[in-house]
């Protein structure tokens, strides 16, 4: 493909974003073995780097961390280079002008996975069978990759970027406290690795300390016990000791040379920017996507929801010509959640669950989009009030799984810091898939239980389909489904009596979750720099609420995919561990409780929730019930007719019910 430009509209390109050269270093045209999508036809794929800069001194980039000590170009400018994958349709006149930008966890793409449900291909998808059921392809996405966790390694195929690192203005290394925690599950960890380099390898300097559950003292472990292996990493004495399984250590130490983390904000608004408006970069090599992009919307799953959330709060929603990033955002799995994104020894791969990541800041208000007061901290403030104060937010569909209630305080998406409800921004829906975990998986694993295999795929697409008549035709979309204080569907997590769990025989419920620590890191924390580490705990003054259940266990409120709606197990999206910190939230796992066949074995193991037999009178009653459940979900726009029919034919092709 030729593109022809004036000098003008290189001049343009230049002045609209702050990509200042691009540079695809392999195409594969046709990818997917060639395969044809639908009207769209065959896709190709472009893999490179980008490079930017941004200035300092802009307002909008004022608020990255350290950004004051990265050192500058000529141009006083401070530079990036991120890695960049896109595949797009072969004919772009065929495709739907869409940037679909699946920003990607811990440098692992997710859209294929979630959306298309594709079991293989990983970061470089490339057979007809990494495009799993060809929906983004069908529906004509181009679907943009790039690296933005500075703490994800080169190699191993996975998304990268390379940002700056701080110095003082007499050029020595910029040094402060930092924090690694050691989650052990297994019986075989001999070293600890450390994300940033020790200033010195004095064990006098530093502390390690263990302890099995999260609400036990930490215990010190005495120095002559273990010692640094170098300034990357340490390991306990004597040497091929292993780290004790089911525990969690802490180690405490003073660290040098942060990175600018917080550039990963600026690049991901700059490269969708260039994208979606650019022409060429300095050197004039075009814009791989130059005239074809009408809207972009962003994917995320889990840590870069948190990723997501933060960037909006930040305001970098925003580019730097005053124009909306993101028209629309699909957020999966980011419950209230921010993340250790923006601040000095940034760490953007923990994350908080009930038993582990507890002491790293994640949960700071604000928590809702609204902008609200926080009795506890006395602060006025909203994820969304920058981008209102600059019209420039995006349309925004919040949906979670249960376990983001239980983990990740996802009640205080739609309440008060005090627990009550809040009405729904204007430009914002919010979804809880009930019952569902926030990974999926089966077999108990390191929990009590079977883990919960329900994955989301068929409900997010239907979200996509109604966010994008959302943007791009004003349709309104679905009400928000989420459990509401108003209704008595979002309640405190207390054992089961009264709130609806039931007891089970060998399932044990103890409404463990967690509880939203509130933690002081000092007094510079708001600039994202930590005088105290680890930090002061000053107690869990927001309240953490759950959805409630039914009499099967399963979630009452929310969207009830067909799983839920016509079940043949309860199915949880929290789990508890086995082993030494039994007792504990089994991080993202959910539960697969299976009912019993036959009335006769319920009544023998004391079950209180009806049978198979009890619940379907025949296979075709069976068959019957999920397809009217598929039709409902369609008719509110929460399935999509293609899954419908996925629905039935699994129905009709299961053994629920069958006579021999």
């Amino acid at each position: 493909m030729v593109y022809l430009f004036s000098a003008a509209l290189l001049l343009a390109g230049v002045a609209e974003a702050r990509i200042t050269r691009i540079v695809i270093t392999r195409t594969e045209s046709p990818t997917f073995g060639g395969a044809s999508f639908g009207n769209v036809g065959a896709y190709e794929k472009l893999v490179g780097r980008a490079y930017g800069e941004v200035d300092p001194s802009d307002r909008r980039n004022a608020v990255i961390t350290d950004i004051a000590l990265a050192p500058r170009n000529l141009r006083g400018m401070v530079e990036y280079s991120t890695d960049i994958y896109i595949l797009r349709p072969v004919d772009q006149s065929k495709g739907n002008h869409r940037v679909f930008f699946d920003i990607n966890n811990r440098g692992g793409a997710r859209a294929l996975s979630v959306m298309n449900e594709a079991h293989s291909g990983g970061n470089d998808p490339t057979t007809s069978a990494d495009a799993g059921n060809g929906f983004l392809m069908r529906e004509g996405y181009t679907i943009v990759m790039s690296g933005w966790d500075v703490t994800v390694a080169p190699g191993k195929g996975r998304m990268t970027i390379t940002v700056p690192v701080a110095a003082n203005p007499d050029g020595s290394p910029v040094t402060g406290p930092a924090l690694e925690e050691f989650v052990i599950d297994d019986a075989t960890t001999l070293k600890g690795a450390l994300t940033y380099p020790a200033t010195t390898l004095d064990k006098a300097s530093a502390s390690l300390t263990v302890r099995t559950l999260y609400s036990d003292p930490p215990v010190p472990i005495a120095r002559e016990n273990w010692e640094f292996i170098n300034e990357r990493a340490i390991r306990l004495l004597p040497a091929g000791t292993p780290f004790q399984n089911g525990r969690l250590y802490e180690f405490v130490y003073n660290a040098k040379d942060p990175v600018v983390a917080g550039l990963a904000f600026a690049s991901l608004r700059d490269l969708t920017a260039f994208l979606h408006y650019g022409t060429a970069d300095n050197s004039g090599t075009a814009n791989p996507l130059a005239g074809n992009v009408k809207y972009a919307y962003s994917f995320s799953s889990s840590q870069p929801s948190r990723f997501v959330h933060d960037f909006l709060y930040l305001g970098f929603n925003e580019d730097e010509q005053g124009r909306p990033v993101f028209d629309g955002v699909l957020s999966w799995l980011g419950g209230a959640s921010g993340g250790f994104f923006n601040y000095r020894f940034a760490q953007p791969g923990r994350t908080h669950r009930q038993h582990i990541a507890r002491w790293y800041p994640e949960r700071q208000f604000p928590f809702a989009d609204q902008i609200t007061y926080d009795p506890v901290t006395r602060k006025t403030d909203g994820r969304l009030r920058r981008c209102l104060a600059t019209h420039t937010c995006p349309k925004i569909f919040e949906a979670n799984s249960e376990n983001e209630y239980w983990a990740k305080a996802g009640s205080l998406l739609h309440t008060t810091t005090r627990g009550k409800d809040l009405a729904d921004p204007a430009n914002v829906r919010f979804y809880l898939l009930s019952s569902l975990p926030h990974g999926g998986g089966s077999g108990p694993g390191i929990c009590e239980q079977p883990r919960n295999p329900l994955v989301p795929g068929p409900t997010l697409r239907a979200l996509l389909a109604a966010m994008d008549e959302w943007v791009t035709a004003g349709t309104e979309p679905p009400k928000s489904r989420v459990p509401r204080r108003s209704d008595g569907t979002l309640v405190a997590s207390l054992p089961q009596a009264g709130e609806g769990f039931p007891v089970i025989e060998g399932v044990t419920y103890n409404g463990r979750l967690h509880e939203g620590d509130l933690l002081n890191y000092g007094e510079t924390f708001d600039r994202g720099l930590f005088t105290r580490i680890p930090p002061k705990f000053l107690g869990s003054p927001y309240p953490a609420l759950v959805p409630k259940t039914d009499q099967d266990g399963n979630d009452i409120a929310g969207i009830r995919m067909v799983d839920v709606a016509v079940p043949t197990a309860t199915y949880t999206g929290w789990a508890l561990r086995a082993g030494p910190a039994a007792g504990d939230g089994c991080d993202a796992a959910g539960q697969k409780l299976d009912f019993a066949q036959t009335k006769a074995e319920r009544i023998a193991k004391g079950d209180p929730r009806l049978s198979i037999e009890e619940r379907y009178e025949t296979h075709e009653a069976y068959v019957k019930n999920v397809t009217d459940a598929a039709q409902q979900l369609l008719q509110q726009r929460f399935l999509l007719q293609e899954d419908v029919e996925r629905y039935i034919e699994k129905a009709a092709a299961s053994d629920i019910r069958k006579q021999e």
